[in-house]
């Protein structure tokens, strides 16, 4: 078994690559916070199996876009839980519904759980070159 397909680090890997993307989604809403009728956009977190692997997917990462406040599963389906976050944002005259504070709040997070994964993934690979003696 090559080292790449150890679930953990699969699965941080898979962490890492959405935390990136959500990077993306939330810089284009910052640039388009002027932009007439423009909404904003997240993305919805991964699920993970037991195994640590990516649900729902044959170990591949599946992106959604969740638009106006409201998260849609990649089958396009409303979610099963209550939304009791503010479903809505304020919109201006222009139709722009970027809150630049929130925005700003989410890439801040966004950068901390970056950070963390990726401490545990360098960590996890630094603890497997120890247990075969590379180090």
């Amino acid at each position: 078994m090559a080292i790449n397909d150890l679930p953990m680090l699969s699965a941080l890997r898979a962490r890492m690559q959405w935390h990136q993307e959500r990077q993306r989604v939330l810089a284009e809403n910052i640039a388009n916070s002027d932009t007439p009728n423009f909404r904003p956009r997240d993305l919805v977190e991964p699920a993970f199996d037991a195994r640590g692997g990516v649900s729902g997917g044959g170990g591949r990462l599946q992106m959604a876009a969740a638009t106006s406040g409201v998260s849609l599963a990649a089958g396009g389906r409303a979610p099963s839980f209550p939304l009791d976050r503010r479903t809505g944002y304020e919109t201006r005259p222009a139709g722009n519904a970027v809150n630049l504070e929130d925005e700003m709040l989410k890439v801040s997070a966004n950068q901390m759980d970056y950070a963390a994964v990726s401490s545990l993934y360098s960590r996890s690979l630094g603890l497997l070159k120890t247990a075969i003696g590379k180090r």
